[in-house]
């Protein structure tokens, strides 16, 4: 088969490789008929990819093949077309999940979002939010979180009018895209109040014409996701409640375990437990610790003592009424 029509090596080199991931065993005449090369080809392009440290076993059988298997090392890996967004649409959902392969997502998809052209990274913005965003969640434009990334991949000012507020054109310095409780939220710098700001993407209008490029900046505590659930419980950058004491609760651990979701238990002995609860008020961390309907004792520190004297004194003037 004449080969003067055929593509450049390199580029030949990622095909083969593309289609040698999509199945275990390829016979050389196929891969030579997919290509549209020689097999006298393949054989050179299997050999120039095993320099390249890619581990491709020659398969017996009547016409003989290849199979590419997993080596000690990973090596560069291709993509189509489709398996490129589907990349894309799940990094962006572990990206923004806050678990703990969130931040190396994040930096995967910045590497990913860089090099998809424009129709396949809106692709993927677009089956991003159908495949996240659950019955009843606010829905937001994906040509705005499209917007939004670029600006953050290139590290570019964002500009845009805030719904429900007055005043001049929001500048910010975008950093973290991130999804909490059927919303999309735009974590950034504002230098003119020189803080870090929380914006709902849904509220957000944007400017066509975005501002100056600005040094990439770590978010306080270096978790972008801890970070915003540390602000929606009224807390600081460690995710954690303002408020936090702890109780000896007269049940065995076994028994409270259930119904403690987002706290700790320790065994106290004696048939007991304590519990550790955090809360974004005094008032509202006493209510939590009386709810386990058994004697409780031992509370800490004082001032979730002084809480639970002022829920008594109000349950008290309440049942009277």
């Amino acid at each position: 088969m004449p080969e003067s029509s055929s593509p450049s090596t390199s580029r030949r080199l990622l095909s083969l490789l593309t289609v040698l991931q999509s199945r275990r065993d390829w016979p050389a005449p196929v891969l030579a008929g997919r290509l549209d090369v020689s097999e006298r080809t393949i054989r050179r392009d299997v050999d120039r990819l095993r320099e390249l440290g890619y581990e491709i076993d020659a398969t017996r059988g009547p016409a003989g093949g290849y199979r590419l298997r997993a080596g000690a090392l990973l090596p560069p890996v291709a993509f189509g077309d489709e398996q490129a967004v589907a990349v894309a649409v799940a990094l962006r959902l572990a990206a923004s999940s806050g678990g703990p392969l969130a931040d190396a997502a994040e930096e995967a998809l910045s590497v990913i979002s860089r090099l998809l052209p424009a129709p396949l990274g809106r692709r993927a913005q677009r089956f991003a939010v159908e495949a996240v965003a659950p019955v009843g969640a606010v829905g937001v434009d994906p040509g705005s979180l499209g917007a939004i990334e670029a600006a953050i991949n290139a590290c570019e000012e964002l500009r845009f009018d805030y719904a429900g507020s007055e005043g001049p054109v929001r500048v910010t310095e975008p950093h973290h895209l991130l999804w909490h409780s059927g919303r999309w939220y735009l974590l950034a710098f504002t230098p003119e109040r020189d803080a870090w700001r929380v914006y709902r993407v849904d509220r957000m209008r944007l400017k066509t014409h975005r501002g100056r490029s600005f040094p990439r900046r770590d978010v306080p505590g270096g978790d972008p996701a801890r970070y915003l659930e540390g602000r929606f419980r009224g807390g600081d950058e460690s995710g954690g409640w303002p408020c936090q004491g702890e109780i000896v609760v007269e049940a065995s651990r076994e028994e409270l375990e259930p119904y403690v979701v987002d706290g700790t238990l320790l065994d106290a002995g004696e048939g007991r437990a304590r519990v550790s609860l955090g809360s974004w008020s005094w008032g509202a961390l006493a209510a939590e610790c009386l709810r386990f309907d058994r004697p409780i004792a031992d509370a800490r520190p004082a001032a979730l003592r002084d809480a639970l004297v002022e829920v008594a004194r109000r349950a008290v003037a309440a049942a009277r009424d």
